[in-house]
């Protein structure tokens, strides 16, 4: 049980180190970290997304609802790549924010245009 609060404790602590503040721009990195915990079951491997997946993906939406629209562009562009590059199935990444309660602004998708985003 310690192990698990540990664990925890140091997920929320990398969480606060990687956020944006309001007006900063998102880098990839961020938004990779944020999305790592979901890789299990972006690819399939999972019926369900952990918890840190969850909670990655609900900081990674606020940062995003917090930038400015070019930033939030260029964060698409970084959730497109990593769609991409990591082999993500579309139902998988279309259910995410369904399976997590978050409502993103920006979808998870290989093929979005991301100049559409604002």
């Amino acid at each position: 049980m310690k192990g698990i609060a540990v664990i925890f404790w140091l997920i929320l602590v990398m969480v606060q180190l990687l956020m944006a503040k309001p007006g900063e721009a998102i880098a990839c990195k961020q938004v990779h970290s944020h999305l790592r915990p979901c890789l299990h079951y972006l690819r399939g491997q999972g019926r369900n997304p952990l918890a840190a997946c969850c909670s990655g993906l609900s900081v990674l939406n606020k940062m995003i609802n917090q930038a400015k629209p070019r930033d939030r562009q260029i964060a698409c562009e970084c959730i497109k790549m990593a769609a991409s590059r990591a082999k993500f199935k579309p139902d998988k990444a279309g259910q995410l924010p369904g399976q997590c309660g978050v409502k993103i602004s920006v979808p998870i998708s290989p093929t979005i245009d991301c100049r559409e985003i604002t």
